[in-house]
């Protein structure tokens, strides 16, 4: 029995060495990131050209994609999640709206209620009545240039 004692006695003397790690490469030691770039913002027929439509699907914008269009002072956004990060800003001032495809930012201008359309590329936002735990359902429809099919998606629409 002591013996047994003494030998987790000395494997836990030696496990415990095993919490500091001096060698290089320690993530204590790592340099930071750079900030991160804004993706850069193009009109739809440019961003489009050339690309699949039909493969294209609305991606998430990062803080510095939402910096670089003014922040979300006086805007929405639209969340396909209630904690996901945005997949298009809108509202405001200017009334446009700007969804990132293709790894770009795309700015269209309002062209109706809810709609905004720009270089055959249309995003449709509806807002029926309801909240889910505070935040106001909403659709957005993507319809894509020489795409056969829309692209629907429910989420959150965000004005706070």
């Amino acid at each position: 029995m002591t013996r047994l004692l003494r030998l987790a006695l000395a494997a836990s003397v030696a496990l415990a060495a095993c919490n500091s790690n001096t060698a290089p490469g320690d993530d204590t030691a790592a340099e930071l990131e750079s900030p991160a770039e804004p993706a850069p913002r193009m009109s739809a027929s440019a961003a489009l050209t050339g690309v699949a439509t039909g493969m294209l699907q609305p991606e998430t914008m990062t803080e510095a994609d939402l910096v670089s269009l003014g922040g979300l002072t006086r805007r929405c956004i639209f969340r396909m999640t209630r904690v996901g990060f945005p997949s298009l800003l809108f509202g405001g001032r200017e009334g446009d709206a700007t969804i990132k495809l293709n790894g770009k930012l795309i700015t269209l201008p309002a062209a109706g209620d809810g709609l905004y359309r720009d270089g055959g590329l249309s995003v449709l936002l509806r807002r029926p009545e309801g909240e889910v735990d505070g935040l106001q359902e909403a659709e957005m429809i993507v319809m894509l240039p020489g795409a056969k099919d829309e692209l629907g998606f429910r989420g959150f629409a965000d004005c706070g």
